[in-house]
């Protein structure tokens, strides 16, 4: 892979050494955390004595927060604290990643750590068995930020052929959704499936089902692969909403979401209860649901318009679809139409927790 001043890496030269002889009692350990964006990630990685089986058993850290904007430099020492542990599809062996919560000088969560409040939703609705399945969007960009595999300066023919397609002109990038997928696998990553999506170079990826606070643990994990995958291969990795104006699709996050009772025989009455509960609370909820989502949520190109909430079964313009089988079948999930792709996963299941499992409202509801 060459630079832009005609420097080079070669990755054959990488792997010589990425294959040398490990010591026992010396393993790699790469936390990573959420910056000061909400959206991106950072990561840094240090020497531990064993292979750790369990977070707790792994220290907290720190890191400077005036460099990522979560602190001033007079006090810029931020903590990273361990709550969950992946393998390592880089380093291989017995090498880790670990997501991390953020916590500020005092141990006061950071604004940017919305896991801390989402564990506490998980637990107090933990005997509902709330279950995820997030449908990750996402677009692949050359470096000069034009959509990977389009004519430059110009448009490839209009959306059609590219959805699930098959083919050099229609599937876009499809080494690094396949090599994402073997290293979803490989980490521990409870990937269910992928997809080309509507728009040429944008791709789909789904995790879950997964239960509670795993949800935001493994797709966070989850977009961290996609960015050191695609990075690899020179690309940028774009989870803008809408990162090509005009006729394209959007990129979202659909949530898939069910609690014990809505999988249930009978289940569709609590779904339905569920969909009037999301109802009244639709504003909070697009609040949470992603930065710069208005430019998505239009009406157009299968999705609602921001300012409106429906429901609909099989309708993929709806705020919220019912999968044609679960009707059938009465019982089942709800899809949550509204995140943007650039959402925050932990505060999107967080708010459908405290909405529809803890009966939260707001206080202008309650007045």
């Amino acid at each position: 892979m060459k630079s832009t001043n005609g420097a080079s890496t070669d990755k054959a030269i990488l792997r010589r050494y990425l294959e040398l002889p490990q010591p026992e009692n010396k393993v790699m350990a790469t936390y990573i955390w959420i910056d000061g964006t909400g959206e991106n990630l950072r990561a840094k990685t240090r020497t531990v004595q064993r292979e750790p089986k369990s977070p707790k058993e792994l220290s907290w850290w720190n890191f400077d927060g005036s460099s990522t904007g979560q602190a001033e430099g007079s006090n810029s020492d931020i903590y990273l604290k361990p709550v969950a542990i992946f393998n390592d599809p880089f380093m291989l062996g017995r090498n880790k990643l670990v997501m991390c919560e953020t916590y500020k000088y005092n141990k006061e969560p950071t604004s940017s750590n919305k896991r801390f409040g989402c564990e506490e939703a998980m637990k107090a609705a933990a005997s509902q068995y709330p279950w995820f399945g997030l449908e990750q969007e996402y677009t692949l960009l050359d470096r000069d930020g034009w959509p990977f595999g389009w004519p430059k300066g110009g448009f490839p023919h209009p959306q059609g052929p590219y959805y699930c397609g098959v083919g050099a002109s229609q599937a876009l990038g499809r080494d690094i959704e396949e090599a994402h997928y073997k290293a979803c696998l490989y980490g521990g990553i409870n990937i269910s499936g992928t997809n080309a999506e509507v728009m040429p170079a944008q791709w789909e990826y789904q995790v879950g089902p997964c239960e509670g606070i795993d949800a935001g643990d493994q797709l966070w994990i989850s977009r961290y692969l996609l960015l050191r995958i695609a990075e690899e291969f020179g690309v940028q990795v774009s989870f803008d909403p809408k990162p090509i104006p005009g006729d394209w699709n959007g990129a979202g996050c659909h949530t898939n979401f069910s609690t014990q009772a809505m999988r249930e025989p009978n289940g569709i009455e609590a779904i339905k209860e569920a969909i009037k509960l999301l109802e009244v609370r639709h504003k909070t909820h697009i609040k949470r649901y992603g930065r710069d989502n208005e430019r998505r949520l239009t009406g157009r190109h299968e999705t609602a318009d921001i300012n409106q909430f429906s429901a609909g079964i099989a309708n993929r313009a709806a705020s919220v679809r019912i999968p044609r089988p679960v009707c059938e079948e009465k019982c089942g999930y709800l899809e949550d139409r509204r995140p943007a792709s650039n959402c925050d996963p932990y505060a999107v299941t967080d708010i459908i927790v405290r909405t529809v499992c803890l009966g939260e409202k707001d206080p202008e509801a309650i007045n």
